[in-house]
């Protein structure tokens, strides 16, 4: 799960502090780490997430983090996760740091380097994965052994959960642990490292965010049936003349906007980089009552729109059998993006309403479109609040690092992991520490690359914000 940045202020140049300097055995660790989970296909068709994991867990072991703190564990033989804890002195409840090891497909004859080899030139570490989410999972596993080899004690325990299935699959690993191991990976809050968190433009920093929210993932089945005929003799009833007229129904129809705490204190911060009609805009968000019309123009953004409500948008169609045959059925996928605080099973009868249409079935597509009006497993959760420690330490580390820059926190408009530990009742934030170029997301893409010095002063943030935010710093 990613998010692209609202950038609407001149760049800032990168300016790195010397407590951003990395000696080399610290850059050799985490650029070895990295090569090694590269170059191990995690993919959910031929790929194998318990190689990585255990490759891991020697790191681990050979670092000096006793047996008893590792745990390698999952539902079969290719989909196990690692769990890793670093000790602390207690004087705060644990904090756990998840990232997933899987990666989505990628295809040889796709790419101009082979996606599952660790390709560094031109200034770019290439190969799948290394944007979304090996780099980061790297960094977690380099700045744990980096505090056990230092003998850093922190004021509370710091556990690391590396997973399965956060791309696809059906064993998704931070699910499988809250359900089987909850015991393992217990924590007063969740530092989830998979999203884009620092934006650059040409390597010039411009904003760091904090993901402090996200939406959840829905899909649903829109159907329409009928007996059928011959095409020579037309009758009233098309299944696709009514389903075109549902999805005509469902594009005009907006959920109403909903401000939460993340999503104000965004808007707040924006009002204040902003200028003419957008600012002013803003600030009509913002006012009680809100003013219409500057929401209306707002929501002509995209991002805008998918900040303000759910969005729900047809994704898939596919109707009729035969050239000369009356349709049979006609049925469409409907991608919606629910704002924390609503259900699936509340969105599906929203979705009725707006439709209103008694001929058009509207059912939860749980997977592969094995559809049923309920969802099997729906998670739920409410807005959680901004906490100022994790907004604090974040901002510290930043402005050390690139003086100047914004920290801003936002609601992701997709959809993480986070979604189970929030729904568990663990408040989840997404921090990240390495930069990119908005113009260069190559996430899920061919020739996925991230800039060589950019990795490295990701290693650096995430070390001193982790510090800072694990105590004694």
């Amino acid at each position: 799960m990613k998010r692209l940045p609202l950038l609407f202020f001149a760049p800032i140049v990168f300016l790195a502090t010397a407590s951003a300097q990395l000696d080399d055995s610290s850059k050799e660790l985490a650029h070895d780490i990295f090569k090694q989970l590269i170059e191990i296909n995690t993919t959910d068709s031929v790929g194998n997430v318990t190689t990585a994991s255990e490759a891991m867990a020697r790191r681990f072991r050979d670092a000096g983090f006793p047996e008893n703190d590792i745990y390698i564990g999952g539902p079969n033989d290719r989909k196990k996760n690692l769990v890793v804890r670093l000790h602390g002195s207690a004087k705060l409840k644990p904090v756990l740091l998840i990232g997933h090891l899987d990666v989505v497909e990628a295809r040889r004859e796709d790419w101009t380097t082979d996606p599952f080899q660790f390709v560094e030139k031109d200034g770019y570490f290439y190969g799948r994965g290394t944007q979304d989410m090996k780099d980061e999972d790297a960094i977690m596993v380099a700045t744990m052994i980096r505090f056990k080899e230092e003998g850093f004690v922190p004021d509370r325990d710091v556990i690391l959960a590396l997973t399965a299935d956060e791309e696809g699959g059906n064993s998704n690993g931070v699910d499988w642990l809250l359900k089987n191991k909850r015991d393992l990976v217990n924590a007063e809050l969740v530092l989830n490292a998979d999203d884009l968190t620092v934006w650059s433009e040409h390597g010039k920093v411009l904003e760091v965010d904090v993901v402090a929210s996200e939406k959840i993932y829905s899909d649903y089945e829109l159907l329409v049936t009928d007996s059928g005929g011959h095409s020579s003799i037309p009758k009233p009833q098309n299944p696709i003349y009514e389903l075109s007229q549902a999805l005509i129904r469902l594009q005009q129809y907006k959920f109403p906007v909903e401000l939460s705490d993340v999503t104000r204190a965004y808007y707040e911060q924006r009002a204040q980089s902003e200028t003419g009609q957008r600012a002013a805009d803003i600030r009509g968000l913002l006012s009680n009552p809100p003013d219409q019309a500057a929401v209306d123009r707002l929501s002509r953004d995209v991002i805008d729109n998918a900040t303000l409500r759910t969005t729900c948008v047809a994704t898939r169609l596919n109707a009729g059998h035969a050239n000369n045959a009356l349709p049979q059925r006609a049925e469409a996928i409907v991608n919606c993006r629910i704002l924390p605080g609503h259900t699936k099973v509340e969105t599906r009868e929203t979705l009725m309403r707006a439709i209103a249409d008694p001929a058009v079935a509207v059912h939860y597509v749980s997977n592969a479109f094995n559809s049923s009006d309920t969802p099997p497993s729906t998670p739920v959760f409410t807005p959680q609040p901004l906490r100022s420690d994790v907004l604090d330490s974040v901002k510290k580390v930043s402005q050390q690092m690139w003086p100047g820059v914004p920290v801003i926190p936002t609601m992701a408009e997709g959809a993480s992991d986070g979604i189970y530990t929030s729904a568990a009742g663990i408040p989840t934030y997404l921090v990240a520490g390495v930069g990119i170029d908005r113009s260069d997301d190559r996430e899920h893409g061919r020739d996925e690359r991230v800039g060589v010095q950019s990795f490295y002063r990701g290693l650096e943030f995430w070390y001193q914000f982790l510090k800072t935010f694990a105590g004694r710093e």
